[in-house]
C-alpha cells in the first residue's frame, strides 16, 4: 500500500517576494526603512547600496552650494564668515601684514576646497566609518562588515533631502546659517566655538539618520529595535564628545576663547 502525499508536498511553497530595485530602497528608506533593511538581509551584497546614494548626495549637495553661493548675499555671508575667523587668528598670532595676507588666501582657499571635495569625503567615508562601528557591535549576531556598510549608506540617502531642506531653509530666512539643528538659534555662530559646534550636531536630520541605522542593526542582527538605537546613539554620543573635547582643548592650549 503506498502512503499518501503528506501536506507539505501537496501544497505548493510560498512564493518569495521579488527583491526591491535600488530606487524603491532608496525611496522607501524614508517611509518604511524597515522592509528595506529586510529586503537587504536576504539579497546579495551589492556595492551600489552605498555607491549610488554617496554618488546622488554628493551631486545635490554640489548643486545646492552652487545655487545658494551663486546668490552676491549668502556668497557675502559666507566671505565674511571666513573673514572674521581668519582675522581672530591673525590678531592672536600678532602676525604682521605681508603674513596676514597669506593667511586671508589661505582662508579663502580653504573654504573653497572645503566646499568642492568635503562633501565627496563625508559621502564616501561615512559607511565605512560608520558600518565598522555597526559591524562592530553586530558581530556577535553574525553580522557582516559590507551588509553594515550597505545599511549605513542607504540610510544616508536622508542626506539628500537634508540638502534640499537646508536650501530652501536658507533662501527663505535669508541667513546662510539656517539649518535644522540648534545652532539656528545661536545669533554670532562660530564655527570654532566648541559649544556651538556642539549645538550644531543636535540636528534633527541627524536624529533621524541614526534611527534608521538603528533599524538597520536591528533587522539585520534579529536583535531588540530598542537596543540597537541605543547603541547607535551611543556611538554618536562618544564621538560627538571626543570631538567636543578636542576642541575645547585646542582652545585652552592656545588661549582661545
Amino acid at each position: 500500500m503506498e502512503t499518501p502525499p503528506s501536506l507539505s508536498e501537496v501544497q505548493p511553497a510560498t512564493p518569495q517576494p521579488p527583491a526591491m530595485s535600488l530606487i524603491a530602497r532608496m525611496m522607501n528608506i524614508f517611509a518604511a526603512p524597515g522592509e528595506v533593511f529586510d529586503d537587504i538581509k536576504t539579497s546579495p551584497a551589492s556595492a551600489s547600496n552605498w555607491l549610488v546614494p554617496a554618488v546622488v548626495t554628493v551631486v545635490v549637495g554640489w548643486i545646492c552650494s552652487a545655487i545658494v553661493l551663486s546668490q552676491d548675499a549668502f556668497h557675502h555671508q559666507v566671505t565674511d564668515l571666513v573673514e572674521k575667523s581668519v582675522q581672530e587668528q591673525i590678531e592672536k598670532a600678532h602676525m604682521p601684514e605681508d603674513k596676514a595676507d597669506m593667511v586671508r588666501k589661505a582662508g579663502e582657499i580653504s573654504w573653497k576646497v572645503r566646499v568642492a571635495v568635503g562633501p565627496a569625503i563625508v559621502a564616501f567615508a561615512t559607511p565605512f566609518i560608520w558600518g565598522f562601528f555597526l559591524w562592530l557591535v553586530g558581530r556577535k549576531a553574525s553580522l557582516r562588515y559590507m551588509k553594515a556598510v550597505e545599511v549605513v549608506g542607504l540610510a544616508s540617502t536622508i542626506g539628500i533631502l537634508e540638502a534640499v531642506v537646508k536650501t530652501l531653509l536658507i533662501f527663505v530666512t535669508g541667513t546662510i546659517m539656517a539649518s535644522t539643528s540648534l545652532a539656528w538659534f545661536v545669533k554670532d555662530f562660530n564655527p570654532q566655538n566648541p559649544n556651538h559646534a556642539i549645538l550644531a550636531a543636535i540636528d534633527v536630520m541627524t536624529f533621524w539618520v541614526l534611527v534608521v541605522r538603528g533599524i538597520g542593526l536591528a533587522r539585520l542582527t534579529n536583535g531588540s529595535t530598542g537596543r540597537a538605537m541605543a547603541r547607535v546613539f551611543g556611538i554618536w554620543i562618544s564621538y560627538t564628545a571626543f570631538f567636543w573635547g578636542l576642541g575645547a582643548a585646542v582652545q585652552h592650549i592656545f588661549g582661545k576663547k
